[in-house]
């Protein structure tokens, strides 16, 4: 099963009133974990990689890892870019085979940010490769950006429209008080804001941030348009301890297949929790196509 793009199935599930879980991703284990857990759920999901990670293990290495385990297992392989800044950068992967990509020009002014973003919808859309984009900034840490409270902004619902026209974006990311990592009260979300944006954009909506949003929360803004919910912190929380807890219990312990499984199974668990919030368990056709 080849790897695939986005553009269809966001726009399906955001049409059908659910979303599409974007999980981050970082060598074969959360590749494998991922995928195995879409297989028991039927249940589509991104697989999602910052530059950081491209940076641990190879494009080319992670293409043929999600190509594979979509094939064993019949779920969609759908690799994509996630928080990319550089166009050379996303043309080295759109070349290699990867069909959905972030392009984030979020921290630069508007007009400099529509100009990157439609010279990467150029380039992609001659290559089937899906394009995000995100108009507004989220505060927090991603890989080895941060950015505090005071450089984060929300997204303005004028300049929306004028960004996803003239841009050509399939997907679009929206700031409304979500962050990256994890929050330490609970985040204020903008739904005025969003609903306001989602009834003047037809294009997939995504919600970055998502680790630690209240599930209630979550699903409103499923219903107000979003179509990608990312998921990434509560991922590498969830496995880090169950590996420690093993090594807790077993200190003279050494072999990763064990270790390594119960931090798998750690993921796993919040991996099936987030399907079932999205609402995506059983949106594969039989053969497991969308």
């Amino acid at each position: 099963m080849a790897i695939i793009s986005t553009k269809y199935l966001l726009a399906r599930a955001r049409k059908e009133g659910w979303a599409v879980p974007a999980f981050n991703i970082h060598n074969a284990e959360t590749v494998q974990a991922v995928m195995e857990a879409c297989r028991e759920r039927r249940s589509p999901a991104i697989l999602a990689g910052t530059p950081g990670t491209f940076k641990h293990i190879a494009c080319q290495e992670m293409l043929a890892l999600g190509g594979t385990y979509a094939h064993s297992f019949g779920v969609p392989g759908i690799l994509h870019l996630d928080h990319h800044e550089d166009y050379d950068d996303i043309v080295i992967k759109v070349n290699a085979g990867v069909r959905s990509a972030m392009i984030d020009g979020s921290h630069l002014p508007f007009e400099e940010n529509v100009a990157l973003v439609r010279r990467v919808v150029a380039y992609c859309h001659l290559h089937d490769c899906s394009v995000e984009a995100e108009l507004g900034q989220l505060g927090g840490i991603e890989d080895d950006k941060n950015v505090d409270a005071a450089h984060a902004f929300l997204t303005d619902p004028q300049q929306a429209v004028a960004f996803v026209e003239r841009t050509g974006i399939d997907s679009l990311a929206v700031a409304i008080g979500t962050a990256h990592g994890l929050y330490a009260q609970r985040p204020n979300i903008d739904f005025a804001r969003l609903e306001e944006i989602g009834q003047q954009v037809s294009i997939p909506l995504v919600l970055h941030g998502g680790s630690g949003v209240p599930d209630e929360d979550v699903m409103q803004a499923i219903r107000l348009g979003i179509a990608k919910v990312n998921v990434g912190t509560e991922l590498k929380i969830a496995f880090a301890a169950a590996v420690k807890t093993w090594f807790a219990a077993h200190p003279d312990g050494s072999d990763p297949r064990y270790y390594m499984r119960e931090g798998m199974n750690a993921m796993k668990k919040v991996i099936h929790e987030k399907i079932t919030l999205c609402g995506s368990e059983d949106r594969l056709n039989p053969g497991g196509a969308l």
